[in-house]
């Protein structure tokens, strides 16, 4: 797997729900603990039994996946029934993410190698990752989710435990935009395969592997300090919209006030 990247302007809300299923709804930093009733807008994932594409259906499939790709990013068929291609993954994460502290950036060398330069040292430093950076992946149609985060932290040099993170789905349906988590066996190659180039029928994110509850002992103690700091950043930042809120409120009535005392009775 190669990776390749490039920067996108896209704006990924702080509040962001991750789920198992299809949603919508939004929450809160920390999320909640949820109603054990699914709502009515939330479907359950359906069981799909799909038997094995032939080699010639996948033959057919890259053919015509081929000729609608205009960036000279198509995908090989290989004899033995496998195929590789790219994959494009946006990452929305919101949480700022462990790596070595003081190493270079790793270099063409390092990766024609494999060198492993987070193993050349025990110090660690948090940072965040740019928002809605893109990496492009080249994958073979055996590549799995699990493969492709663990692909992705190691490009960033991250030291984070991969099960912290998981793969999404994103779908335009309805006018809506749609995520669904994938399963760490799923087959990205295969799904980009089934709709085609258009990043706008399908795309992939990495974001934070929420659960129902926060797991803290899969967190190191660096990282818990760093989530204490950005609650009270964002504690400060709330109360200031807050007071600037009612201070521009009290202004307008002091305004009032005084026009009001002005005129004549």
């Amino acid at each position: 797997m190669t990776v390749d990247s490039s920067m996108s302007s896209g704006y990924c809300s702080l509040d962001e729900e991750l789920e198992d299923c299809f949603f919508t709804a939004k929450t809160t930093f920390f999320r909640n603990a949820q109603s054990k009733h699914l709502s009515k807008n939330v479907c359950k994932p359906v069981e799909e039994t799909q038997r094995p594409p032939t080699l010639q259906e996948i033959k057919q499939k890259i053919d015509s996946y081929n000729t609608r790709e205009k960036n000279c990013l198509g995908m090989k068929l290989s004899e033995d029934g496998t195929y590789t291609g790219f994959i494009k993954v946006h990452l929305k994460l919101r949480r700022p993410v462990t790596v070595p502290a003081g190493i270079r950036p790793q270099s063409i060398y390092d990766a024609i190698k494999d060198v492993n330069l987070a193993a050349t040292t025990d110090k660690r430093t948090s940072f965040y990752l740019p928002l809605d950076a893109i990496k492009q992946l080249h994958i073979s149609s055996t590549t799995t989710v699990s493969e492709v985060i663990q692909g992705l932290l190691k490009k960033f040099m991250v030291v984070d435990n991969p099960q912290k993170f998981a793969l999404f789905k994103r779908i335009h349906k309805d006018g809506q935009v749609l995520f669904q988590k994938l399963s760490i066996a799923d087959r990205p190659l295969y799904l980009r395969l089934l709709a085609g180039p258009d990043t706008e029928v399908l795309s992939f994110v990495l974001k934070e592997n929420e659960t129902g509850e926060v797991e803290w002992d899969a967190f190191s103690i660096p990282e818990l300090q760093n989530f204490l700091t950005i609650l009270e950043k964002e504690e400060q930042d709330k109360i200031q919209q807050v007071q600037k809120k009612y201070d521009k409120f009290r202004q307008k009535l002091e305004e009032a006030l005084r026009e009001s005392q002005g005129k004549p009775g």
